[in-house]
């Protein structure tokens, strides 16, 4: 029995208890509501992990890469620029997507166990634009990560890994590989706290369905379906018009892609797939020294997928906590998301961290991180695998802007 019990993955186990949870909170309401000092504790630990990773991240995403943009300079200004551009589309898809579809409106979430927001947070109503501006500069950086402030945080992370990168020798190094041990530690401190996820999420859609009932497991699928349609959206209207006007090969580029794209859909790890990623876009006619920048720069700059997920999750709490938030404000969450996915690597769960850290920022009940994080496998598999196609796709699109790429013999052959 044991043995049987071992063998059943962590994604299985956060479906078992989702089953568990919605049945205790269908059949004996008050019981899961009384389950909700468990999924705040589940919370509260994914909280704790937001300052760190986004600071050890961002400094060694802009530090560390300092020198390789001074070498290849115009290929990094030109990366950076293409990066931005298809990362905005994907946030703006990924907003016009939530509000056709409003997966989050019926959910009733149930109160924060913080409370309301602290005052002055870009999330409230009736701020200007010059309070908006002044609070994204933090008086203390300490007081900051104090409070989850993700936006202070983040601009504080970028002044100093910019100062960073004209510091040379052995301080830089130093410092670079404390950031790089801060990074990696946070990755296996989220890996520990997602153990403890079955029992967070069971116990957050226990509490949940006590609530609002059984409903808001269509409300759940309902947010699976559209992502996956938004997805298929900016892969049409971004994606394809982008192969098309760089003139790329697509049969062969489709045919070198497919494997790398399944190991990151199947793994929901784009960093699994980028041996076989690295090797394919060299096979296609890309030069290796355009391979080794833009692939490894664009798993920090360039996550389309995931962040047009973090668009659609972010407004689904917020519809579900039931915030009419203004234009402006949805466009300074627009923002946040933007900055914030930047500085982290594209391993499983480092979007939950972005989320949390927004939702922290702009008020918004963490509650709704655990109730998505109960179908978040499903959407990570698809993010995922966009995000190992849009950065394939940018290393033959640079390629082609530096006038290098030539398509192999081969591959012209078998296309």
């Amino acid at each position: 029995m044991w043995t049987r019990l071992k063998r059943i993955s962590l994604t299985q186990w956060i479906m078992i208890a989702m089953v568990i949870g919605a049945l205790i909170g269908w059949l004996a309401p008050q019981v899961g509501a009384d389950l909700k000092p468990l999924s705040t504790v589940f919370l509260r630990m994914i909280k704790s992990i937001v300052v760190p990773i986004i600071v050890g991240s961002l400094i060694v995403g802009i530090a560390g890469h300092g020198d390789d943009m001074k070498r290849v300079g115009r290929l990094a200004l030109k990366a950076i620029i293409y990066f931005e551009i298809l990362t905005t589309v994907a946030l703006f898809i990924g907003l016009g997507a939530v509000q056709l579809t409003k997966p989050g409106v019926g959910v009733v979430l149930p109160p924060a166990a913080g409370g309301a927001p602290p005052a002055g947070v870009p999330g409230q109503s009736g701020l200007t634009f010059a309070q908006v501006l002044e609070h994204i500069v933090p008086q203390s950086f300490f007081e900051a990560a104090t409070h989850n402030e993700v936006l202070q945080v983040v601009f504080f992370s970028i002044i100093f890994a910019v100062a960073l990168s004209q510091v040379r020798g052995r301080p830089k190094d130093a410092m670079l590989e404390v950031c790089e041990g801060l990074t990696q530690t946070m990755f296996k401190f989220t890996a520990i706290v997602m153990n403890f996820a079955p029992i967070g999420i069971g116990a957050a859609i226990a509490v949940t369905v006590s609530h609002s009932g059984l409903g808001v497991l269509v409300n759940l699928g309902k947010l699976v379906l559209t992502l996956y349609a938004a997805l298929i959206v900016f892969a049409l209207v971004a994606l394809l018009p982008v192969a098309l006007i760089a003139r790329v090969p697509l049969k062969a580029f489709l045919r070198l892609v497919r494997e790398p794209a399944l190991i990151a859909f199947a793994t929901t790890s784009s960093e699994a797939a980028l041996p076989k990623a690295m090797e394919n876009m060299e096979k296609l006619g890309v030069p290796r020294r355009i391979v080794a920048f833009v692939l490894p720069t664009g798993y920090s700059f360039n996550l389309d997928g995931s962040t047009l997920y973090l668009a659609l999750a972010a407004m689904f709490v917020a519809q579900a906590a039931g915030v009419d938030l203004t234009l402006g404000q949805q466009l300074l969450m627009m923002l946040t998301l933007m900055l914030t996915s930047k500085g982290v690597a594209a391993v499983p769960r480092a979007s939950l961290v972005i989320l949390t850290g927004t939702l922290a920022t702009f008020g918004l009940p963490l509650e709704g991180v655990a109730v998505i994080l109960g179908v978040d496998e499903l959407m990570d598999m698809a993010r995922t695998m966009v995000n190992l196609v849009g950065n394939c796709l940018a290393t033959v699109v640079m390629a082609r802007w530096e006038g290098e790429f030539t398509l192999r013999a081969e591959e012209a052959r078998a296309a």
